[in-house]
């Protein structure tokens, strides 16, 4: 890219099971101060923030046209505001598009989610199935995930035991999370916990989780301005699979590895060993190995191996407990995202990867992995 792209803030709420006391509105403007404070922008004609990207659902916010009551805690009653209802990586993306293409100096990217809100956040997934053909059969993206998750182990021979142990080391790398309040768990209460969808059992799942996530993304001259740790967006892809499951190979990364290919072109990587820091989106625990896979840090079919052989922590997967240790689904690679962002700026705390220089955050939405986000962030 000739023109530069920088992250220049990033804050997080808690994630919680229940946010029962705060509004969707107050959970925003909780991020949105921060980040504001942090750059020293307002919404003025001067030294405005002219665009705001937001990241919500419809059906998780039981409204119509949910980012309509977002526009006074995001400032967007002054300025342009428009929505991505999916994964939030996209909105970073987006960003990108606007700054690079001249339009825009500045942008905003503000996500928020209450999963605690709908009766089942499997009801709300339902939703995105067609209503024809795999709605009336109750297909939701925890059913999609447990079809996809058999097929993956019994490609690579992933096993009961490995992911149980990915969920261990999600929860232990959270306790340095200060975002995160999630108990430690040991191997035998993964595998003894209920199954949700043979073979994921409860703990190999994300958890309920409320939580939102403001950024500020700038032009190269203004980034300068108003931060002193610009971290850099040097490469980005994405890919959507086929939209019914029986068109796909539910154990090929086919989309995450044609994301993955764009975002490292761009971002002039060859070489993953050159990658500091990995955040995976692992809604659930089988995820992290084959996402993995996608991503290149091991070949295909060999995610079982790369487990064994210690991977996650050779490569900094993770280190901050990922979607096992708890985002909200629209989320999570936005989270992915701004967790890199921190590693970057040298203010992951206990988890800091010393002299850390680049890294890739991944996100998706969709059953199955269908839709994948790969960035590239460089400090």
């Amino acid at each position: 890219m000739n023109k530069r792209v920088a992250i220049c803030a990033v804050a997080q709420t808690n994630y919680e099971r229940d946010k029962w006391y705060q509004r969707m509105q107050g959970m925003a403007w909780e991020v949105v101060e921060q980040v504001i404070k942090a750059t020293g922008l307002d919404f003025s004609e001067e030294r405005g923030i002219r665009q705001v990207i937001t990241v919500s659902d419809d059906v998780f916010d039981a409204r119509t046209i949910s980012d309509n009551a977002m526009t006074d805690a995001v400032g967007a009653h002054y300025r342009c505001e428009e929505k991505v209802s999916q994964d939030g990586s996209m909105a970073v993306y987006y960003a990108l598009s606007a700054v690079l293409s001249g339009h825009q100096d500045v942008v905003m990217i503000v996500g928020h989610c209450k999963e605690s809100q709908p009766q089942s956040r499997n009801m709300a997934t339902h939703m995105a199935f067609d209503p024809f053909f795999t709605r009336p059969v109750g297909l939701d993206f925890l059913a999609a995930a447990g079809f996809q998750a058999r097929a993956y182990m019994n490609k690579t021979g992933v096993t009961q035991e490995q992911l149980a142990e990915i969920v261990v080391r999600s929860r232990k790398n959270a306790m340095t999370n200060p975002c995160i309040d999630l108990p430690l768990v040991s191997a035998d209460e993964v595998l003894g916990s209920p199954m949700l969808a043979d073979p994921i059992r409860e703990l190999m799942a994300y958890p309920v989780t409320d939580g939102a996530i403001a950024m500020i993304v700038a032009k190269e001259e203004l980034a300068k301005e108003i931060t002193d740790k610009p971290v850099w967006i040097t490469g980005v892809g994405n890919c959507y699979d086929s939209f019914f499951l029986g068109e796909r190979d539910l154990a090929d990364n086919f989309s995450l590895d044609k994301a993955t290919a764009v975002a490292y072109k761009m971002a002039g990587l060859s070489d993953v060993s050159a990658v500091d820091v990995f955040e995976i989106s692992d809604q659930y625990a089988y995820q992290l190995p084959m996402w993995a896979e996608g991503l290149k840090l091991c070949g295909p079919g060999d995610g079982s191996k790369w487990l064994s052989d210690g991977g996650p922590d050779n490569a900094n997967v993770n280190l901050s407990g990922g979607m096992l240790a708890g985002n909200p689904l629209i989320l999570g690679g936005l989270a992915r995202v701004a967790d890199c962002v921190l590693q970057l700026r040298g203010e992951a705390g206990d988890k800091q990867v010393e002299g850390a220089k680049r890294a890739v955050a991944q996100g998706l939405t969709g059953p199955a992995g269908q839709s994948q986000t790969v960035v590239v962030l460089e400090s």
